[in-house]
């Protein structure tokens, strides 16, 4: 299926691709919108797709006989079967009546498939107010102007940590935001490098896994990492450490840019506005 760059563009605000998640705006979006509908149903990953660290088949499918194409409005569904059976539908759209009918579709697609929830995914505008946004903020670290400041805390490897089973404990205390699942990818020797910071003798926080990948234009992008800081050290500065640590290694690391994702108003969103990052928009998901 083609998709026109002329339709597709004005109805875009956020250069959001479906199964792929938020990509540089300097990609070739109709190209990549093209990529994902010729691999779906393949499991296979893209090689420019980032999510193919963790897994070694592609969960997330669109449905290509349901995606709807027009001037000034776009529909791509995709249903994704690992954990509850999810049917999304991304919609791109000026049309009165977008939303609704991308949660229609949304609700058609979820009973035919079985699927267990039915969402939609929508786009705000950098810029636009959104005092009243839910959702991501898509930010964008550009390294053509270095890596900004220097962290004023010392971090360290995990490798070189003095005692490396300290990093367990600050696992288990963290495991709501993955450093479980992360600690074990870490023992098997298969992720990158992970960045800490030590209060004493206790793992107060992390970042990584530190890892770059070439985007669709071959340029290396940092990967996203899981980041943290135990609660009883939160306040005093350790995660901005751990931030720019971790920009400094992307930066001595090649990488062009970092895209994230942060949740609107949240503790990673501010930090992210006040390290200068540019916000690309607002992916919000709502049950349909």
């Amino acid at each position: 299926m083609r998709f026109r760059r002329d339709w597709l563009a004005p109805v875009m605000p956020v250069p959001y691709v479906p199964t792929l998640g938020p990509v540089h705006p300097g990609e070739p979006l109709p190209d990549l919108f093209a990529a994902v509908v010729e691999n779906a149903g393949t499991g296979r990953f893209l090689p420019h797709d980032k999510d193919g660290r963790w897994a070694d088949h592609k969960t997330e499918r669109v449905l290509l006989d349901a995606v709807e194409h027009g001037r000034r409005q776009t529909l791509v569904p995709t249903l994704l079967d690992r954990g509850p059976v999810t049917v999304r539908v991304h919609v791109y759209g000026t049309a009165p009546g977008s939303l609704t009918a991308g949660a229609d579709l949304a609700r058609e697609l979820a009973a035919e498939h079985g699927a267990d929830r039915a969402r939609v995914v929508s786009f705000l505008a950098p810029g636009r107010p959104d005092v009243h946004a839910r959702g991501t903020r898509v930010q964008l670290k550009d390294f053509t102007t270095g890596p900004g400041p220097a962290p004023d805390v010392r971090t360290h490897e995990y490798e070189q940590l003095p005692d490396r089973s300290r990093f367990a404990a600050f696992a288990d205390q963290m495991t709501a935001d993955g450093f479980t699942f992360l600690y074990h990818r870490m023992r098997a020797g298969t992720v990158g490098p992970v960045l800490t910071l030590l209060d004493g003798d206790t793992v107060a926080g992390a970042i990584g896994p530190m890892e770059t990948l070439p985007d669709a234009t071959r340029r290396p992008r940092l990967l996203p990492q899981y980041f943290g800081v135990l609660p009883a050290h939160r306040g005093l500065g350790y995660g901005r450490a751990l931030w720019r640590a971790a920009m400094h290694w992307g930066y001595r690391h090649g990488a062009a840019y970092q895209l994230l994702q942060t949740e609107v108003g949240g503790t990673s969103d501010r930090l992210c506005a006040g390290e200068g990052l540019t916000s690309l928009g607002v992916v919000n998901q709502q049950d349909a």
